[in-house]
Parts: structure tokens; sequence; C-alpha cells
């Protein structure tokens, strides 16, 4: 399994019972405004850091982007509590799905999650969107869930692509996921772009969805069915992230993934006591921290010489520039899980498909700013609303 992703409310809940004390507010320096080469008309807040070789074709359609970053009062302060709060107490759209398992060509089955009824409400060419959670996340998230029923509200369909024992998604085969494969990824793009030929495809990732989407759109580049993706939260360098993930209170992150990945493979081991080789199986199933299980398994499972090589071989950073569809990035600058240090700015901003927004606080997969803070959706969904329309509308 990959890296320094939180994924899933559950995951982060675990947190709850150490009872440690929040770290004091992460600093960081001055956001820098964005490239003067914009149109005098066009100016984003100085509070956004902006860049990117596709900025001034994008740039236009995001209007919200000239009004500063607040986040919500106390809670948006500290990137901890900000993280912590979102995975708690933001609430969780009322959505009935329709799951659809698919058969993958090695025998691995993921979980296709529609929104009950819209085939039947929706016409055959409404724009679709893939939704891709974060690890061991999936469509009872509620990050998940608000940005489905944004797309709904546009007249969107929406289809979230749970992986491999994700949202109880069957795992049949002893294999997961990880970071560096993009096998389901492609198959599943294929298969609900051939469902709905007349319509146009889009997908949006959070944290290992991100990293994985940005992969697959860097080594995808001809044939692709996908026109247009949104990343969010990515942590980009996954040896960078690997680097603060074991420091300070992230220790209780790593610890509580850790957790949650030991819990959906405990439900099939079964599959994996007769495994061989360098697998250790011990160590997976009790893991204490995510690098651990990622020894014990994941690296093991997609063939790296060790969990260091599997996180230095697998970071989407080293994919961006080859990008060719349009990709807008959405990062907070005091994301505790996905470093702003390990953003890929030079490649970002010498592609000409690809914008960078980073904004001063956020925390991972919260966002608490905006008109529905601090319960609603995040502030980052009407920014990734407005460009897929942009998109859509074929500007």
């Amino acid at each position: 399994m990959a890296r320094a992703c939180l994924g899933s409310a559950a995951t982060i809940r675990s947190i709850h019972n150490h009872r440690r004390p929040f770290l004091p507010s992460f600093s960081v320096q001055p956001i820098a405004s964005a490239s003067s080469i914009m149109p005098d008309s066009i100016k984003p807040h100085p509070s956004l850091e902006i860049l990117g070789g596709a900025t001034n074709s994008f740039l236009p359609a995001l209007k919200i982007l000239t009004d500063a970053y607040k986040p919500y009062p106390v809670i948006g302060w500290n990137r901890h509590i900000e993280t912590i709060f979102a995975s708690f107490f933001r609430n969780i759209p009322d959505v009935r799905f329709r799951r659809e398992c698919l058969r993958m060509k090695d025998g691995g089955v993921v979980s296709l999650d529609w929104v009950s009824g819209d085939d039947l409400r929706l016409p055959s060419n409404s724009p679709t969107l893939i939704l891709l959670p974060g690890l061991t996340g999936g469509s009872g998230d509620s990050y998940v869930r608000h940005m489905l029923m944004t797309a709904r509200n546009n007249g969107w369909r929406v289809v979230v692509f749970n992986s491999r024992g994700c949202a109880d998604s069957p795992v049949i085969t002893p294999q997961f996921y990880s970071a560096s494969f993009i096998e389901d990824l492609r198959q599943v793009v294929d298969h609900v772009g051939n469902r709905y030929s007349e319509s146009n495809l889009y997908a949006v990732g959070w944290s290992l969805g991100a990293n994985i989407l940005v992969r697959y759109l860097g080594r995808e580049t001809d044939g692709i069915h996908l026109s247009g993706a949104v990343s969010l939260c990515n942590p980009f360098n996954l040896v960078i992230a690997d680097e603060d993930f074991r420091k300070g209170f992230n220790k209780i992150y790593d610890k509580a993934l850790a957790n949650s990945l030991c819990k959906i493979f405990k439900k099939h081991a079964l599959l994996f006591e007769d495994m061989g080789g360098e697998y250790d199986i011990a160590m997976a199933a009790n893991a204490r921290t995510v690098k651990e299980f990622d020894e014990g398994l994941t690296r093991v499972s997609f063939g790296f010489k060790s969990a260091d090589d599997y996180y230095l071989n697998s970071s989407s950073s080293d994919c961006i520039k080859y990008v060719r569809t349009p990709l807008l990035c959405i990062q907070a600058a005091n994301d505790p899980i996905a470093p702003y240090r390990g953003i890929p700015f030079e490649d970002i901003n010498e592609n000409p498909n690809c914008m960078l927004i980073v904004t001063p606080q956020g925390g991972h997969l919260g966002w608490i700013a905006g008109s529905e803070g601090p319960l609603g959706a995040p502030w980052t969904n009407s920014v990734v609303m407005d460009f897929l329309v942009h998109l859509e509308n074929g500007n």
C-alpha cells in the first residue's frame, strides 16, 4: 500500500484515542503571488500561490481565486486540528449507491459505486466523473461524498472507484493495490469510457488516489479516455513524504493508517498464508507503521527491492512532466502528510497542460473554509467544479 495518504474517516478516528496534545500551528513562508505573465485583469489573491504552464488557460474560469483564502477561525489555524476535525465532524451527505464489482485481468476485483437512479435521470451524454479516494478510503468518506454531490448538482454522472479491499470491495486474489500500480485505474477508465461513449470522462483523486491518477496520466499519454483531471493533497514525492510521516505528531497518523491497513489485511489473511519468497506476512499483519506493512507485503507484491525502493519508484512527481491531459493540482502549504517541499514546482510550471494552486492552510483533506465551513463541503469543491465545467464547455 502506498505512503502518507489519509483516506478514511475511520482511520483518523482511531487517532482520537491517543489523547495527545496538538502541536503548535505550522508556519510557512509567505506565499508568492501568481506569475507576472498573467493578464492584468486576472489577478489571484496574494494569499494563494498559483503557477503552471496552463495557468493562463484555466485561471479565467476560477473566479474564486481572486478572493483571499480565509480558513475557518480556530479550526483552520492548526493543520492537525483541521485534518482531524474534517474527518470527525464534517457532515456526510446521504447517498444511495448501486455497486458494480469489476473483474480485473489478473482475477482481482474492484468496486464501482454508482449513484442509484442516475442512469434513468441523466442523458447518456452527461459528463462522467470518476472519484479516487485516498489510502483505505472509499465511497463512505465525507470528502468523496461532498464532491459527488457537487458534481451531481451540476448534472454530472459520478462513480466512486473503490480499490481492492477498500469500502468492503472484495479481495479474491493475494494482491491489494499500491502507489505504483495503475493497471486497475487503466481498466476502470476504459470500462467507464466504453460504457458511456457519448460522454466526456474526467477524474478527481485525493492523496494516494491523486498519486495514482497523476502516474496514470503521465504514463498513459496516448489514446486516453480522460478529458481532464484534478489532483488534491497529492504526496507527489513519496520519499519526502515518508521522511515527514515519521516525525512528531505525524507518528499518530502513521500508527492509525497502519491499523487500518492491518484491519483490511486480516479480513483476507487466508489468501496470503501460503505466500513464499520475500513476503513477511507476520510483519504485515502486525505492522505498527505503514512502512512495516509496505516492507512486509506491498513492496514484494509489486516487485520492489525494499520499501524505500518502492517509495522512490512510485512517486507521481516523476510523471507530471509527461502529462498531456488538462490537470489541476491543489495542495495546502501546511499539509502534514503531503509536504510542501515535495511538490514538483518546476515540472508543473513547465508543463503547458498543468496548473497548481497552493493554499496557505488546509491540512490534509481539510480545506475548512468558504461559505460551507466548517461542517459542509471543502473550499476546494467549487474550484474543482469550475475547472471541470470549464473543460466540459470546451474552453
